[in-house]
């Protein structure tokens, strides 16, 4: 069983339960280069509000949505039938279906009057010491010089071969084999699309802390900390209406969000939460 087929049954339940919101819109970033991760996620949007996020810049996943939305036909879909391809397909669909479960994620929390704790910390509750091997799977530019001032060394796994470096105070890695000496882990949520995640997390054996974050990763978490996963962090949407016409502009979305951080220890699981929600 995958991580995606685990989720996707644990959805079902809920959706069995009684009907759900139909889709109203899939909502697109503009199709251009911008800082600070803004245009990197889409989102659903269910009829009453709810909305999922995507991470959308994996091969010319982006460009395609722009070609193909007008054709998509996701004003009143089924949800459930949305996420399922998340499970069974690939590319554009595959990035469609996650944003899909996710806004049903976000339906059950707000269903079961759930809150995740609020984040301030962008690396993961990693809180990394002189005598810490820190991974990083994707190199978070930012966070590089905020590790490396406590004095931890850095191994950073990447796809591309260009940022491969090998310095004294940090390296950027193609093979993930060197991640298995790292006791502290964060990790980009793209391993939820990727297809990625249980290797990753098999290559990062020796981790006893492993931080899976990103705008993506507002997903039930319960077959994430069933693989060895410690934190998921993700991001919490306040104001749908001000992030969805943000978002469509390309502008700055930390006004209508805020991050949040979830541990096994301060989550139900997801059958006390659908328990709350349908009673």
């Amino acid at each position: 069983m995958s991580f995606a087929t685990d989720y996707l049954a644990q959805l079902e339940a809920f959706a069995a339960k009684g009907p759900l919101p139909r889709v109203r819109a899939l909502h697109l970033p503009p199709l251009r280069s911008m800082p600070d991760n803004r245009g990197e996620f889409c989102a659903l949007e269910l009829e009453d509000g709810s909305l999922g996020l995507s991470y959308v810049l994996l091969d010319d996943t982006l460009a395609q949505l722009h070609r193909a939305i007008d054709g998509l036909a996701l004003a009143g879909a089924d949800p459930l039938a949305v996420a399922c391809r998340y499970a069974s397909d690939s590319g554009l669909w595959k990035t469609i279906g996650f944003a899909a479960a996710n806004a049903l994620t976000r339906r059950l929390f707000d269903r079961a009057a759930f809150r995740p704790d609020y984040s301030t910390d962008s690396i993961g509750q990693l809180n990394p010491q002189p005598d810490d091997h820190v991974g990083m799977i994707g190199l978070f530019t930012p966070l590089v010089g905020r590790i490396l001032a406590t004095g931890a060394r850095l191994t950073v796994l990447e796809l591309k071969a260009d940022l491969v470096r090998d310095r004294d105070d940090y390296c950027v890695t193609l093979d993930p084999e060197r991640l298995s000496t790292c006791n502290k882990v964060v990790s980009t949520s793209t391993l939820l699309l990727n297809d990625t995640l249980d290797r990753m997390v098999a290559c990062c054996r020796g981790a006893r802390w492993f931080a899976l974050v990103g705008p993506s990763a507002g997903c039930l978490p319960d077959a994430l900390f069933e693989r060895g996963v410690t934190l998921v962090g993700g991001t919490w949407v306040g104001d749908p209406e001000g992030f969805v016409a943000a978002l469509r502009a390309g502008e700055p979305l930390g006004g209508y969000a805020s991050k949040f951080a979830l541990t096994a220890a301060r989550y139900p699981g997801w059958r006390a939460l659908l328990q709350r929600a349908c009673g």
